[in-house]
C-alpha cells in the first residue's frame, strides 16, 4: 500500500522521483486534497472565529486508498473546543473521501503569525 502525503500545500507521489514513470505531481490526488481543505473551511474555531485552514491548524493530509489521516494542531494545548473541532474535521473530510479518516493531534505549538499563510 502506498500513501501519499500533502504538507503545507505540496503533494508528493508514492514512487520515488527517480523511479521510471514516476510523476512528481498527481492531479487527482491534489484535487482530493484541495476538496478536503475546502470542506475543512466549515470547521470554525468558535473562540477566534476563523476556520481551521485559515488558522493553519491543518498540518498534513495523508491520503490512502482505504483510509486518510489528517494531522492537525490546536491554537492552545487546552482548547475547550478540541473534541468538537476534531470530530468536525473528521466528518468534513469523510464527506469528501467516503472512507475512514483519522485525525491526529500534533504537539507542535500554534503560531498566530502562520494564520492565512498555509495551503
Amino acid at each position: 500500500m502506498t500513501d501519499q502525503t500533502a504538507t503545507a500545500g505540496t503533494s508528493t507521489a508514492g514512487a520515488p522521483a527517480d523511479a521510471p514513470g514516476a510523476s512528481p505531481f498527481d492531479a487527482e490526488r491534489r484535487a482530493t486534497e484541495l476538496a478536503i481543505l475546502d470542506a475543512l473551511r466549515a470547521v470554525v474555531d468558535p473562540e477566534i472565529g476563523m476556520n481551521v485552514v485559515e488558522l493553519a491548524l491543518i498540518r498534513q493530509i495523508i491520503l490512502g486508498p482505504e483510509s486518510t489521516e489528517i494531522k492537525m494542531i490546536l491554537t492552545t494545548p487546552f482548547c475547550p473546543y478540541a473534541g468538537s473541532m476534531i470530530q468536525q474535521v473528521k466528518e468534513q473530510a469523510e464527506s469528501v473521501v467516503e472512507h475512514d479518516v483519522k485525525v491526529t493531534l500534533l504537539a507542535e505549538r500554534w503560531d498566530p503569525r502562520d494564520a492565512g499563510l498555509m495551503w
